[in-house]
């Protein structure tokens, strides 16, 4: 029996059958509001961080990608301009309140004809081996409560020569960095969660989920388990952020 296995939501020890629906419930609040978020909690930094990582996935017009976690879709969006009309993205999430900002985020756009939506576990991908040439997912990793299963999965749909691209929050890697960092996630960010978006404790959640992430080389470790190979490690911004990515072969 599984039933008392647990695992961490935050700095928090929950079963582990709960944590999903605890992660819905950060997402289901701050849905409406996670656009203005982002760009008050980076200044506006992370669209380069996206921007970088898009450079990195070698995606081509008519080819077929899948984006897990894609929130408001910021990364769907340009992948979908990478593929063009003929080629195809799935744009996916476990939660529906997030998954329906981005659809309508996406018809307000006008890109309809190469988009489709899947509400989705991305533990438990429900497409055939070999049926993408990437996958990618953006800042949404560290939220799987199994994300041994997710990586395994991601290797499992894509195509022989396809890539895989894990864009995330991770550790700074110089200590004056690290001090700082830690000062704006627990001081700043609940705070501007409060003001802004009326919820101080899904912002700090979301401090806290990254510091219980893996580090750079432990997460590259995770993904050459998973049978990636060719795993490259890209820190941006000191290592507050990190690409990795790997090619299924």
């Amino acid at each position: 029996m599984n039933d008392d296995k647990t695992t961490h939501f935050g700095y928090q020890t929950v079963a582990e059958a709960d944590k999903a629906e605890r992660v819905r419930g950060v997402f289901d609040s701050v849905a409406t509001r996670y656009d203005l978020m982002n760009d008050l909690m980076s200044l506006g930094v992370h669209r380069l961080w996206k921007r970088f990582a898009m450079q990195l996935t070698g995606v081509r017009a008519g080819q077929r990608v899948l984006d897990l976690a894609s929130g408001t879709g910021d990364l769907a969006a340009r992948l979908a301009g990478l593929v063009g009309p003929t080629g195809l993205v799935v744009m996916s999430d476990i939660n529906a309140a997030m998954l329906a900002q981005g659809r309508d985020r996406m018809l307000d756009d006008g890109r309809v004809g190469n988009v489709r939506y899947a509400q989705l576990d991305a533990e438990a991908l429900p497409f055939p081996a070999g049926s993408f040439d990437c996958v990618t997912i953006g800042f949404g990793l560290r939220n799987v409560t199994h994300k041994e299963r997710a990586l395994a999965e991601m290797h499992r749909v894509l195509r022989p020569g396809g890539r895989a691209l894990v864009l995330e929050f991770s550790h700074p890697t110089a200590a004056p960095l690290r001090a700082a960092y830690d000062l704006y996630s627990f001081q700043v960010l609940p705070r501007l969660g409060r003001l802004v978006a009326n919820d101080e404790a899904s912002y700090r959640y979301l401090a806290e989920s990254i510091r219980m992430h893996p580090d750079q080389e432990t997460l590259k470790g995770m993904m050459e388990a998973a049978g990636f190979e060719r795993c490259d490690v890209h820190n941006l911004t000191g290592g507050v952020v990190a690409v990795h990515r790997g090619f299924r072969l």
